[in-house]
């Protein structure tokens, strides 16, 4: 069997393989975001959800959890209200600042995007078992949850004792 230099194969660094599938995957989300409905875009579809999962906050909040800046935020928030997917209240902390939550509405909407991405997974994945479906939330919540740290600490600066196979 001739021996092959493990630096000529791309994919022997499994990393940069990583790379590669993590660069790919936004053919996964533009499938899923097909699943929207039309007047909800993916960014919008993100406002909604953020403020399903974590409540009423403020825009400065959202935009951080968005990672995108405030007149991004406000320009996507904008479209939900017009819609009447979302209320803005005075804080009653800070008469200043405005408070962002879900409607009614906005609460059915976000209802109705999870069931149609819950069925097209359902349906993309028809052929993976139970438990690979499984394994694989698991590691990209691992993966999410890696990268969290980052996004509170920044990322670290790389040291000559850190290394990976």
């Amino acid at each position: 069997m001739p021996q092959t230099d493990p630096h000529s194969d791309p994919y022997s660094d499994p990393y940069e393989e990583l790379a590669r599938q993590l660069g790919s995957i936004g053919a996964v989300r533009r499938e899923l975001a097909r699943s929207l409905p039309s007047d909800c875009p993916p960014a919008v579809a993100v406002v909604l959800m953020i403020l399903g999962r974590y409540g009423e906050m403020r825009m400065s909040r959202l935009a951080d959890r968005m990672a995108v800046d405030m007149s991004v935020a406000s320009r996507h928030v904008a479209h939900t209200v017009d819609r009447g997917w979302v209320d803005r209240r005075p804080d009653p902390v800070d008469g200043r600042g405005r408070l962002l939550r879900l409607t009614g509405d906005g609460e059915r909407l976000l209802a109705e995007m999870h069931r149609r991405t819950t069925e097209a997974l359902a349906h993309r994945l028809r052929n993976w078992s139970e438990e690979d479906v499984v394994r694989l939330t698991e590691l990209l919540a691992r993966l999410r949850a890696d990268f969290g740290e980052y996004e509170q600490h920044g990322v670290p600066e790389p040291d000559d004792t850190t290394t990976h196979p």
